[in-house]
């Protein structure tokens, strides 16, 4: 991968990271008391807290099917950026909505609604500090969170089984000044050419590709290149989710 990858001098990194390495990344479980499941999802500098509450019934378009639901919200706090972020009281951004949509969906693939009985999950996903990556961090903490609440729930008696099939993850990736990297902070994101988002499951199966080329075209090759960086940075967040849960994928 190091000969389409590297194009020129390798700029100096934050954390003195080479172009596919990851920042530091810290799953911490069990943060909140009154929420069922919690985890304060870390990638550097960018801190998110993901939460999970569970309530009795479902949307009324959902009532009958006799399956739950899993939903998210989004929202960054007003000191989370170098600049107050306003709080969003007269009308969502859509930003917010469109990442929170794509949490849920990200989680949704990896719930079997049928075996929650008719309950609703809201994933809440609060960027305590914003450096990047703020979406692709609120899928892989709110992962913890969901299977957390859910665990919970079981331990309860409420259902019989976790209702959860796999685990779920994502990463950033991008070309930044004609060269392909890892795990964008804000500063790369900000001047990226192409700023790309990978979400997958702990078998290989793609959720979700977000990717824009708005300031240059992505060739084929490099694309490819980008998608195996994205891969074996995403394994290595799915180990640590498995490490913090104890998660084992249903046969």
């Amino acid at each position: 991968m190091e000969d389409k990858v590297a194009q020129g001098s390798v700029p100096e990194r934050s954390y003195g990271r080479s172009l596919e390495k990851m920042r530091p990344v810290k799953l911490t479980r069990d943060v909140m008391k009154n929420a069922q499941g919690s985890c304060l999802v870390e990638f550097g500098d960018t801190k998110v807290l993901c939460s999970a509450t569970i309530e009795e019934g479902v949307p009324a378009w959902r009532k009958g099917q006799r399956a739950g639901w899993v939903t998210a919200e989004y929202a960054m706090l007003p000191a989370s950026t170098s600049k107050r972020t306003p709080r969003e009281y007269r009308g969502r951004k859509g930003r917010s909505m469109e990442i929170e949509r794509l949490v849920g969906r990200s989680l949704r693939n990896v719930c079997d609604m049928r075996r929650m009985g008719e309950i609703t999950v809201t994933v809440d996903c609060d960027v305590l500090q914003a450096d990047g990556g703020t979406r692709t961090a609120s899928i892989t903490g709110g992962w913890v969170a969901l299977f957390e609440a859910l665990r919970a729930w079981c331990d309860a008696g409420k259902i019989n089984h976790i209702p959860i099939t796999h685990q779920v993850a994502a990463i950033s990736m991008g070309k930044v000044g004609g060269l392909l990297m890892l795990d964008l902070d804000y500063p790369e994101d900000s001047s990226a050419e192409v700023d790309m988002n990978l979400v997958e499951r702990d078998d290989g199966g793609i959720v979700e590709v977000q990717g824009t080329g708005e300031r240059a075209p992505l060739t084929r090759e490099e694309l490819n290149a980008l998608l195996d960086m994205g891969d074996a940075g995403i394994k290595e967040l799915l180990a640590l989710q498995k490490k913090i849960t104890g998660f084992e994928a249903r046969g």
